[in-house]
């Protein structure tokens, strides 16, 4: 496609309870698609393992995050369990859509709905839900690396975080990967050929027609 033929990114949300399959997904998006980006937060808690700035995270300080959000830097952020700051920087975000690139993000449904506040004309939000209850746990306790109680604790969020699935504007009930990953081609595919994010079409019909 020409340049002057080039369309507006878009936002792609994907939310779900831990174990849904939500992470996989995402990582088979990024891999399928060169002109989509993960949204990195900035964040002011300090890095895990082998975690990098700029990759996993931006790690600044609490000072700099503050001063950030004052600014009106973030299109979202919140507090996580009463001690770090998390949010999502405005301007590399702005600049993929510009840009004709698609930014995903992996948050829940609290930062879906600041989004929606900032950025509403730009978001595709897609809840993942697992095929049952029964289905989620087994998922949970697949892992290997959770205790009794952290498994047992999100089961308990699980139900709090499923109770948002009609705040999406599509929903996909992850039984099979391939099948889910397909889905979500047909949701990018139609959101991307949206009128609204074709802001080349105005001029191309007049050209094309004419006045009228």
């Amino acid at each position: 496609m020409s340049n002057n033929r080039q369309r507006r990114g878009l936002m792609l949300i994907l939310s779900s309870p831990s174990g849904a399959g939500k992470t996989t997904l995402a990582g088979k998006l990024l891999k399928e698609f060169s002109d989509m980006e993960l949204s990195i937060s900035a964040t002011t808690r300090k890095p895990r393992g082998a975690e990098i700035d700029g990759v996993d995270y931006h790690f600044i300080t609490k000072q700099e995050f503050e001063q950030k959000a004052k600014d009106g830097e973030f299109l979202e952020y919140a507090k996580v369990l009463g001690r770090d700051f998390y949010g999502t920087p405005k301007a590399p975000v702005e600049a993929a859509l510009a840009n004709g690139r698609d930014v995903l993000f992996d948050i829940d449904w609290q930062g879906a709905q600041q989004l929606k506040q900032s950025a509403a004309s730009d978001l595709v939000k897609v809840f993942i839900l697992p095929p049952s209850m029964e289905e989620l746990e087994r998922r949970l306790r697949g892992r290997g690396h959770d205790s009794e109680e952290v498994v047992a604790d999100r089961m308990k969020r699980a139900k709090a975080e499923i109770s948002h699935w009609g705040e999406y504007h599509y929903v996909i009930v992850n039984e099979d990967v391939a099948q889910s990953l397909a889905d979500l081609r047909a949701i990018l595919a139609a959101e991307r050929r949206l009128r609204k994010r074709q802001p080349w079409l105005g001029d191309f019909v007049r050209n094309l027609v004419g006045p009228f």
